[in-house]
């Protein structure tokens, strides 16, 4: 759905939100395409305010897991805490959906060591090598 090619050192919330606003699904009939998903499961990486606010505005459902540091913060404030964030475990149980395609892509052996020096030729790579596990499946 969405490809975005970082840094190895960079985090991977900083890139949420661009990864986001690149998905397009496209409708079975006429129309524009998608631009939102109906809901997303993410790491304990993406809880962070950032990006539930995020979240919240484009009215996405999300199940993203409190970070214990933060779970322990919002405790120590007691009422003035808030809230827990909503956690749906089933839906998360899916969310090994992504972690086996990364790992199917990293058998790909110029994915896995990124011989690319240029970001767009690796994308290029990645690209290849997804259309290549598309196409077995």
């Amino acid at each position: 759905m969405s490809l975005a090619i970082t840094p190895g050192q960079r985090a991977d919330c900083t890139q949420f939100k661009s990864v986001l606003e690149k998905i397009r699904v496209p409708r079975l009939g006429a129309g524009r395409p998608h631009k939102k998903p109906d809901s997303l499961a993410a790491d304990k990486a993406y809880s962070n305010g950032l990006v539930h606010d995020y979240l919240r505005r484009r009215g996405v459902r999300h199940t993203i897991p409190e970070k214990t540091d933060s779970q322990a913060a919002r405790l120590r404030k007691g009422s003035g805490g808030g809230r827990p964030p909503a956690f749906n475990q089933d839906r998360y149980k899916k969310r090994n959906t992504v972690e086996r395609a990364i790992n199917k892509l990293k058998h790909a052996r110029a994915v896995a060591t990124r011989y690319d020096k240029r970001g767009y030729v690796f994308l290029g790579t990645v690209t290849a090598a997804a259309l290549v596990i598309w196409l077995r499946t």
